[in-house]
């Protein structure tokens, strides 16, 4: 008898590139979506996009210089961050 455990994403390591942020996960997958997905890192200077922090128990990545905060589960869902809208004045 096999028992499966549903074990939820987390990740252990980030890296963001000219295109794409990439998640290595624990559990040996690696993710990434278009940059384009994160307005915030799109225009972030390469220095703020490098310093990253696991939010929690490895269920997201914070980049606190920005404010950006992305879920692992939000990358696997194709979940992209919407630019805030304008209010009139």
């Amino acid at each position: 008898m096999s028992i499966a455990i549903r074990a939820e994403p987390r990740v252990k390591n980030v890296r963001v590139t000219d295109e794409a942020i990439v998640a290595d996960l624990v559990d040996g997958r690696t993710i990434s979506v278009p940059l384009a997905w994160s307005w915030r890192l799109m225009e972030a200077a390469p220095e703020q996009r490098a310093n990253w922090e696991i939010i929690g128990d490895g269920e997201g990545i914070r980049w606190p210089e920005i404010d950006e905060d992305i879920s692992i589960e939000g990358m696997l869902r194709g979940v992209p961050a919407r630019r805030p809208k304008k209010t009139p004045r």
